[in-house]
């Protein structure tokens, strides 16, 4: 309003002028409030913020096992030990009570292997010869394993998954064979369908060493090999 001399009354504007800025530091708030939870807001300019930082992820505690290299039993190693047989050096003789292959030398010695060999119900015995040598082999298993085990591949791609390992040795017209493994803790059980397995460094020594024709001799459960003792 004016006043008697036409003038604005001084109080009248300082009262307009304290409302505005009310409204406008209201508005601002309001602002403020609907746009903090998308952004922080920084209300000292003059005091940088820190910098936020994203929780690190969860690490996972290390296994007890991780890093943990097994090696065979002593007895299981391969070694050259003294062996008395009969047979040719080259013969390949399998001491399935033992759990041993012989691989003959000659002149009363033996590189002896630890294997595996068939559980209880399918070890075998006899004499057949390497018909065939592969590196890393596919594996087809026969029919009659896959009706005891319906679950298995039909076929599997040779490689380090494979069961057959790095090397497989084919005896004869049988379903048997000499070969590697991926399950190396395996080696000295009876645990196959009759197959002997090594390990994958076992498998491939032994495979530089025999060829195809090279006899081998599978001796049964209730007889043992010749007593063989490491040389020194």
């Amino acid at each position: 309003m004016l006043n008697f001399n036409g003038f604005i009354s001084i109080s009248r504007i300082s009262t307009s002028r304290r409302a505005a800025a009310f409204g406008a530091f209201a508005i601002g708030t309001i602002a403020l409030s609907g746009s903090a939870a998308a952004t922080p807001v920084q209300l000292f300019p003059f005091f940088p913020m820190p910098p936020m930082q994203a929780a690190p992820p969860p690490t996972a505690a290390p296994s007890d096992d991780e890093g943990v290299v097994r090696e065979l039993p002593a007895r299981l190693r391969r070694q050259i030990v003294s062996y008395a047989t009969r047979e040719a050096s080259g013969t390949v003789i399998i001491d399935t009570p033992n759990t041993y292959l012989y691989y003959v030398l000659g002149n009363g010695q033996a590189i002896r292997y630890g294997i595996g060999v068939g559980r209880d119900g399918f070890t075998w015995s006899g004499v057949q010869s390497v018909t065939k040598k592969a590196e890393w082999p596919d594996w087809t298993p026969p029919p009659e394993m896959i009706a005891r085990q319906p679950y298995l591949p039909r076929h599997m791609a040779g490689g380090p998954g494979n069961p057959l390992g790095a090397r497989a040795m084919y005896l004869g017209g049988t379903v048997y064979r000499i070969h590697g493994t991926n399950a190396p803790e395996t080696i000295g059980t009876h645990v196959s369908s009759g197959c002997i397995r090594l390990t994958n460094a076992d498998v491939t020594n032994l495979y530089s060493r025999v060829n195809v024709g090279t006899k081998v001799v599978v001796m049964p459960m209730d007889r043992r090999a010749d007593i063989a003792t490491a040389v020194r």
